[in-house]
């Protein structure tokens, strides 16, 4: 079964499939190297740095609210809106895990028939004014440390505008 040129063959063939191997592995080196180690190319940009070392910090300028709510746009909100809806209703009076937001923009805190609001909310006291919704949104526990909302905030500015944007228009 296994005689001299079977073997031969086995071996030739092993050392062929090697041979593609290497001289692939060799041909995509080539290919798609990008470190030459020459000193007229270099990888990368360069960036220049002022002569005494110091990078200069650039602040990034933090935009009213109040502008972008004014830009919101409330379409955008409404897809926003699916993440709220599953503890929160738009039916004045139909409350769920949490409360109704129907008219919640311009309410005053901790108002919404038959609802029981922790000690949190409560006491808070003031009005739903979309800068204080922006505010409870990004961070709920600290704006109302203790509420029951175990929400972990919506970061981005934008998002909030256009959520309580989309709220207002409710």
């Amino acid at each position: 079964m296994f005689d001299t040129m079977t073997i031969t063959k086995a071996g030739g063939a092993l050392c062929v499939a090697l041979l593609v191997l290497l001289l692939g592995r060799w041909a995509a080196e080539e290919l798609y190297n990008v470190d030459h180690h020459s000193e007229d190319h270099v990888s990368g940009y360069r960036v220049a740095v002022p002569e005494d070392g110091a990078a200069e910090v650039v602040e990034e300028v933090a935009v009213p609210f109040e502008e972008v709510y004014a830009a919101a746009d409330a379409g955008a909100g409404e897809r926003l809106w699916r993440q709220c809806s599953a503890c929160h209703a738009l039916d004045a009076g139909r409350n769920g895990v949490g409360p109704y937001l129907a008219g919640i923009v311009d309410r005053p805190v901790a108002t919404a028939d038959g609802f029981s609001y922790s000690d949190a909310l409560a006491t808070l006291g003031g009005e739903w004014t979309p800068e204080n919704l922006s505010e409870f949104i990004a961070n709920p526990r600290g704006y109302a440390p203790g509420t029951a909302m175990s929400y972990g905030g919506m970061g981005d500015i934008e998002d909030r505008a256009n959520l309580i944007a989309y709220l207002a228009t409710q």
